[in-house]
């Protein structure tokens, strides 16, 4: 007779699953590899230029609003013309 987990241990049973493929991950395996110093720093520079160009359209998502508001505060501010006051 088979026994079927119930839907708490269901959960459980996955959630052991999923550790176990998890740990699995991480047992170090020879690569047989050889990674350069070239392929090193360009590895390097492909990672930095996304990362970099997340940066910059979150940036540019944000700064933008930002600068047309202050531009239009400043139209919206009047602007005195040296030798035109009223004060002299």
């Amino acid at each position: 007779m088979r026994h079927y987990p119930t839907s708490g241990n269901r959960f459980a049973t996955m959630a052991r699953r999923v550790l176990l493929l998890a740990a699995l991950g991480f047992v170090p395996v020879a690569a047989q590899a050889y990674v350069g110093p070239g392929l090193g720093a360009g590895a390097i520079a492909a990672v930095l230029g996304v990362l970099g160009s997340i940066f910059l359209a979150l940036f540019a998502v944000i700064y933008y609003p930002i600068k047309r508001m202050l531009k239009k505060r400043k139209k919206a501010t009047p602007v005195e013309i040296a030798g035109d006051s009223a004060e002299e």
